[in-house]
Parts: C-alpha cells; sequence; structure tokens
C-alpha cells in the first residue's frame, strides 16, 4: 500500500523547505518550453510563407520565358 510522503498540501508546496526553488525551476521549465514552442511555430509559418512565395516566383518566370518564345 502506497504511504503518503507530504502530510498536507501545505506541506507539499513547501517541499521540506525547498519549495520556492523547487516550482521556481518548475516555472522556469515550463515558461521556457512554452517559448520555444512559440517560436518555432512562428518561424514556421514564416518559412512556409518565404517558400509559397518563391515557388510562385518562379512559376510566374517560367510563364514569362515560355511566353517569350
Amino acid at each position: 500500500m502506497m504511504q503518503a510522503q507530504f502530510q498536507s498540501v501545505s506541506d507539499f508546496l513547501n517541499m521540506g523547505g525547498y519549495g520556492f526553488y523547487v516550482w521556481l525551476s518548475y516555472g522556469v521549465a515550463y515558461v521556457s518550453l512554452a517559448i520555444l514552442i512559440g517560436f518555432t511555430l512562428t518561424r514556421k509559418g514564416r518559412v512556409l510563407k518565404e517558400i509559397a512565395a518563391k515557388a510562385k516566383r518562379e512559376q510566374r518566370l517560367a510563364q514569362h520565358r515560355s511566353a517569350k518564345e
């Protein structure tokens, strides 16, 4: 049978006197991950738009070249 390590929620949050550091480290880790995910998604969108613009430009150039011939 499992036995609880902490007697109360307050004891759990306090973490034996190290709660501030424990929860701060979790907060920093989650905020860092959120920033990384946000940056990645934003950059992905920009790259996809750049690729689409380049493909469109190349298609226009190809049409222009074929019209000249």
